[in-house]
């Protein structure tokens, strides 16, 4: 069985975000995106003190929260892999409609007083930023959404615990943070399990030399390696837990001796970058994808999935691709 799971708490939460909506507000199919664009002006907008237009040469750039939670800086060198960019400390998941329902490609619709709720996976440093964070997401808010610029004021924040259930952490009357456990554990793999299922709930882009793997090129060993991958990363480059890296190989091989069977399709979502002024697309797979295995197996590779619910996998997991919820047969 992998250490993982006999480690102690990983500094890993994930929060709820709640707003009253001021104005009409018309959400993308997916707001992922744009939610994650917003926070990060407002963020920026907070956090900088020298008014740069980039971080690149800012002679605050390892002291300011901003680089460190939203756009930290990829090392020179690293045993697993050379970045352009390393994971970041964040997850925002977006509302979104159920993809297999027809109007998963209309735009989410909120009338002013209706309640605009998505959450966000926080890891390691970007703990400690919370108050800040839920200051930039007040702003960002306030200031308004989409290019309508409607608003909505952010009302309360709640920790979900692995259950899902919420509990109160700040709420606009009162803006004290309250204490709570913001930390997972990675509970033992339930006895006579016989295999496992991704319940694949946003799109899956996994890569191969720059090219998105179609369901009918996945393997299970490209799953496992790529969450076991992310998984370390987060924790080395957000929490100093550099530990989990040397691990990523073995479990790798490990994932070779399981089956699967897939129920997945490709699907598509459309999202305008301000950035590069144009529309793209955000596609990958979706649905159910069983993984099955010898009990010795099933267990080493379990801690890193069950995990993975929380810090996603694959392309643009960091506003909220590759989201899923996993079950034990």
């Amino acid at each position: 069985m992998s250490a993982l799971a006999a480690t102690t708490p990983l500094p890993i939460a994930r929060y709820r975000f709640s707003a009253r909506v001021v104005d009409a507000l018309a959400l993308p199919p997916y707001a992922g995106s744009l939610l994650r664009g917003q926070f990060g002006a407002a963020l920026r907008h907070l956090a900088c003190m020298t008014r740069q237009p980039s971080c690149i040469g800012c002679p605050l750039r390892d002291t300011c929260p901003y680089p460190r939670i939203f756009e930290a800086p990829a090392p020179p060198e690293h045993a697993l892999q050379r970045f352009s960019a390393i994971p970041n400390a964040y997850v925002v998941e977006p509302p979104s409609p159920a993809i297999e329902q027809e109007n998963a490609q209309v735009p989410q619709v909120l009338e002013p007083g209706q309640t605009l709720a998505f959450h966000m996976v926080l890891t390691g440093n970007a703990l400690a930023q919370l108050p800040l964070i839920i200051v930039a997401w007040e702003r960002a808010l306030r200031q308004g959404l989409t290019k309508n610029r409607s608003r909505a004021e952010l009302t309360d924040v709640h920790w979900a615990d692995t259950n899902g259930v919420l509990h109160p952490v700040w709420n606009a009357d009162q803006p004290h943070l309250q204490a709570h456990a913001a930390s997972l554990q990675v509970p033992l793999l339930p006895a006579a399990t016989r295999g496992l299922v991704l319940h694949i709930y946003t799109p899956l882009r996994l890569q191969h030399q720059g090219h998105p793997l179609r369901p009918q090129q996945l393997r299970p060993r490209t799953l496992v390696s790529a969450v076991a991958r992310r998984a370390a990363l987060v924790l080395e480059f957000h929490a100093a837990q550099s530990q989990w890296g040397p691990q990523v190989p073995a479990i790798t091989a490990i994932a070779e001796q399981l089956t699967d069977q897939r129920a997945l399709h490709w699907f598509d979502w459309k999202r305008y970058s301000s950035r590069q002024q144009q529309e793209m697309t955000l596609g990958g797979v979706v649905g159910q994808w069983q993984l099955h295995g010898s009990a010795q197996a099933l267990a080493s590779v379990w801690p890193w999935l069950w995990l993975g619910q929380w810090l996603h996998v694959g392309k643009n997991a960091s506003f909220g691709l590759g989201g899923y919820r996993l079950q034990c047969q």
